[in-house]
């Protein structure tokens, strides 16, 4: 991401809506363990906001029982599921390539025919940011495309993880402090190109400021990454990990 001209470096927290689920990189989760026998009772002010968009994440109450439900995507991705006996809810990550229109999540109950649980995703108003960058980062020479490449079948698997120990606390703080430079979901153009949208949000801090993790949580992979730059995953637990890079 560079360093900007106050000597500053942008750092990334790319956490948000598509950790929940996490379609984006991966058809297919590569692993995943059982899911815990007891979910946790996040208070509804702690749970993320809805927004039923692309990059949002949305709602979607399950009802009361004795056990929590299991959910999942129509691909078989499973989801978060949190609550209490007395009323459970699936929280389903929507990525920002979602198409729009009607999703679909599968829900199982215990000792009941699994039921198809619809919603309608509509389009959100992300800002637009128009970028001139060196060409090789716009089109890239065969060698970065193999790196590219190698790269996304690497982070495909780390994306997969899904350990059994669940959040228990889901209200994420900020790595670090600083100013804001660069919004999650913004449409990006690179040299009159439109590209993928921006997964992440960029928080400038100064150099040596410790970064710290959304979250309590376990480190997954680090790297140093051709799009990302230097990365560090963590797994929350349940499905939900945070990339934090620069």
């Amino acid at each position: 991401m560079g360093v900007q001209p106050d000597l500053k470096r942008r750092l990334g927290l790319g956490a948000l809506a598509a950790a929940w689920a996490w379609p984006a990189l991966a058809a297919k989760p590569a692993k995943h363990t059982a899911a815990a026998a007891s979910e946790p009772a996040i208070p509804p002010g702690e749970r993320p906001a809805e927004r039923r968009a692309p990059g949002g994440v949305v709602r979607l109450p399950l009802g009361a029982a004795a056990q929590p439900p299991q959910a999942r995507l129509t691909d078989g991705t499973p989801l978060l599921v949190v609550g209490s006996p007395s009323g459970w809810t699936a929280l389903v990550g929507l990525a920002l390539d979602t198409p729009l229109g009607e999703g679909a999540i599968v829900v199982q109950r215990e000792g009941a025919a699994e039921q198809r649980l619809t919603f309608n995703v509509a389009r959100y108003p992300y800002r637009e940011q128009r970028l001139t960058v060196a060409p090789g980062h716009v089109d890239l020479s065969p060698e970065n495309q193999a790196r590219a490449a190698r790269e996304r079948t690497h982070l495909a698997q780390v994306i997969a993880t899904r350990s059994a120990t669940v959040p228990a606390v889901l209200a994420m703080q900020a790595p670090v402090a600083g100013p804001r430079s660069s919004s999650f979901g913004l449409r990006r153009i690179f040299n009159g190109q439109p590209r993928s949208p921006h997964s992440g949000m960029d928080i400038a801090a100064g150099l040596g400021t410790p970064v710290h993790a959304p979250l309590a949580g376990v480190v997954v992979d680090t790297g140093d990454y051709f799009f990302a730059g230097r990365s560090v995953w963590a797994d929350h637990g349940g499905g939900l990990l945070a990339l934090l890079c620069h």
